[in-house]
């Protein structure tokens, strides 16, 4: 059993980067801000990044559910989440976008995604709102914060402030930048998770197996406990330079990880955090490479 922590949708890409334009090309291919960039894996022909493309990666890697979180980058795709969580109900929780001086929705989503680090107002007390509209909502909030600990100050107000609202922190506290257990520290508070949406972005450098980002998944066990901890992709952006499946299969191939620690990191603690109903297990399907 596995659930997707941080994940990402779009039928268009159309979003901005620093005041300037992304949208797709072709080929996986979109234009950032000016600059070609290969954001999505070359199959994905047309830009398009659909439910339907992540459901078939979900069954073939035997993960149940996910989270889809949202970005700046990719534009706003409420409308688009709707319809996807409608046409896979049960697999997918789905995440408005908080846009700064826009009004945001919350009806029929799950939770908020506010990208933090992008906020041209990056004092988070300052939208205090979008925390009291999710806490009164039942909602949780993904938050994916600036680099090490320019926001965790404010982000503290906010979970002391409502302390009964649920608090994903992603991109596991941009952890290889520095300060970045000044985020993880924030989980120790009693519903602030974090989720590891994009670890092996940050350490592609060194690629799989990331023997780095299993040092810090365990370094962040420390801090906070196992119990806080839950698995995310980042789909399809880390999914230029590897598969679907081995952004958890580090985890699951690892020594460094008690097999009790794993089974909470990949699916326990996102299916109490989120509330995901019970799953039926996917039956693996062997590939033509296996015996």
């Amino acid at each position: 059993m596995r659930i997707d922590a941080h994940a990402h949708l779009w039928k268009k890409q159309n979003g901005k980067a620093d005041g300037q334009p992304v949208f797709a090309l072709k080929n996986g291919k979109s234009n950032f801000g000016g600059e070609i960039r290969q954001m999505m894996p070359p199959f994905m022909l047309k830009g398009e990044n659909t439910a339907d493309m992540l459901i078939s990666n979900m069954d073939y890697a035997g993960v149940n559910g996910a989270v889809i979180t949202q970005e700046e980058i990719d534009g706003n795709q409420n409308g688009y989440l709707l319809s996807a969580k409608a046409n896979y109900p049960g697999r997918f929780k789905i995440c408005s976008l908080y846009e700064e001086n826009k009004p945001f929705e919350t009806n029929g989503f799950d939770g908020i995604k506010i990208c933090a680090g992008r906020l041209p107002t990056q004092d988070l007390t300052k939208h205090y709102k979008v925390f009291e509209a999710a806490d009164k909502s039942n909602m949780f909030i993904s938050i994916d914060m600036a680099d090490g600990d320019l926001q965790t100050g404010a982000l503290l107000e906010m979970i002391q402030q409502y302390p009964d609202l649920r608090i994903a922190v992603g991109h596991f506290g941009m952890v290889t930048r520095r300060a970045w257990t000044e985020q993880i520290r924030l989980a120790r508070n009693k519903n602030v998770y974090i989720e590891s949406g994009g670890i092996t972005w940050l350490f592609n450098s060194e690629f799989y197996p990331y023997p780095s980002a299993v040092q810090a998944i365990n370094e962040a066990a420390e801090l906070c406990g196992f119990g806080k901890l839950m698995w995310g992709s980042d789909y399809p952006r880390t999914t230029v330079e590897i598969t679907y499946k081995m952004s958890f299969d580090f985890v699951l191939k690892s020594n460094e990880i008690a097999e009790e620690n794993k089974q909470k990191f990949l699916y326990q603690n996102a299916k109490e955090f989120y509330g995901f109903a019970d799953f039926e297990e996917i039956s693996p399907v062997k590939n033509m490479l296996e015996d």
